[in-house]
């Protein structure tokens, strides 16, 4: 789950992470008003007007503006930005639209530098990098000038070290040209501390800070936010619906979630209904492997009804560009016969127009069978997972 910048930020908050003064806004007058608000108590002639969208590269895209001519001026940026379709490398050629702002003082910065957080899966730890390259996607520093990044893993019994936290600083530089060296260092090392607990304590899969800068007078700030939460761990933390913003989401996603159905879109044309997420992974690789491309992630689960299974084809089916679909179920706990019953309504609900692959095996699995062979629809009965995946390819290649 990913939340806004202003967001992380009162989370950085709560933690004790220094941040710049800001406040969100949803209106050209809220802007305005959290720009003189900001000017009055900051005492700083300059603001920075900033969209929020789940996306990376909102400078670059257009959607980060320094306002120095007044709460005015920033209402003027505010509407120029509010509405706006954001393009930016993550938002992608549609871009995102605009909701949102975040309206925050402006700093004298001396130095932009990168710090995260992700759970690295091949050494189960967390692990925390930094960059000199604040301001540049990570990603792009990684692929030109991997030497760039520091790397430092925190060991799940002893914790994070503060000699880990010190390493980083010393190997950033971090005291280079602060007018108090060895502050700026404590400082860092002790957001990157806090940051190590934050990750912990609030269920993070993904934490950044960039940039994150030291001001000419030495001090060391949070000036961006983005954190993603680990949506396993929902249930212990019913404050995340406060943030969750559902305009930011796919909406066939949010549509498929509230059914009980992990959906994820892709950009194939071949739909996939599975049970079982292994099942569903392995599915999506033999459509590759004969030639086709899966339009979507799709586990039913174990114990899916007869209606989330008629949900899930119709989710299938949102897409105008699915040309054909596999359903594909290994019957445990997930019966044959309620699989069946499900594909057959769905297709007489919606009048299905494009082919439709069935593999079944597992339990009730003669019942289903004989469920779809009665249904007068025109189903492609498969023996194999592999069979499936060649008919559906070849169905949806003219083959």
């Amino acid at each position: 789950m990913k939340i806004h910048e202003y967001q992380g930020k009162q989370i950085f908050a709560k933690y004790g992470i220094p941040v710049p003064k800001g406040y969100p806004a949803f209106s050209t007058e809220e802007a305005e008003s959290a720009a003189k608000r900001l000017i009055d108590e900051t005492g700083m002639p300059v603001v920075v007007v900033k969209a929020q969208i789940h996306a990376g590269g909102r400078g670059k895209g257009g959607g980060v503006k320094v306002v120095k001519d007044g709460p005015k001026a920033a209402r003027e940026t505010a509407s120029s930005l509010l509405g706006m379709q954001l393009v930016t490398h993550q938002a992608g050629p549609g871009g995102q639209k605009v909701r949102r702002l975040y309206i925050e003082q402006g700093l004298d910065i001396a130095r932009e530098l990168y710090l995260g957080m992700v759970v690295d899966r091949e050494k189960k730890r967390i692990a925390i990098m930094a960059s000199t390259e604040g301001g540049v996607e990570i990603e792009k520093v990684a692929a030109e000038t991997p030497e760039k990044i520091l790397t430092e893993h925190i060991d799940p019994a002893l914790g994070l070290g503060a000699w880990q936290a010190r390493k980083l600083a010393y190997g950033l530089e971090i005291g280079k040209g602060s007018p108090k060296p060895k502050e700026t260092v404590k400082q860092f090392a002790d957001i990157v501390a806090k940051l190590g607990r934050l990750f912990e304590k609030e269920d993070c899969s993904l934490l950044e800070v960039n940039p994150l800068i030291v001001t000419k007078a030495g001090d060391v700030v949070a000036l961006d936010s983005k954190i993603n939460f680990d949506s396993n761990a929902e249930a212990r933390h019913r404050e995340w619906d406060e943030l969750e913003d559902k305009d930011e989401e796919d909406a066939v996603e949010l549509e498929a979630k509230e059914a009980g159905l992990s959906y994820i879109n892709l950009d194939g044309d071949i739909g996939c209904l599975v049970n079982g997420a292994g099942l569903a992974m392995s599915t999506m690789d033999i459509i590759k492997h004969f030639g086709g491309e899966p339009a979507n992630f799709l586990d039913v689960g174990g114990g899916a009804t007869k209606e989330q299974v008629t949900k899930a084809f119709k989710i299938i089916l949102h897409s105008d560009e699915v040309k054909g679909i596999f359903v594909n179920i290994f019957g445990g706990i997930m019966k044959c016969d309620v699989i069946a019953e499900g594909v057959v309504a769905a297709a007489k609900e919606i009048g299905l127009s494009v082919p439709c692959v069935v593999r079944l095996e597992g339990t009730n699995v003669e019942l289903g069978k004989k469920i779809l062979e009665q249904s007068g629809l025109t189903l492609v009965s498969a023996t194999t997972m592999a069979d499936g995946a060649k008919k559906i390819v070849d169905l949806t290649r003219g083959a």
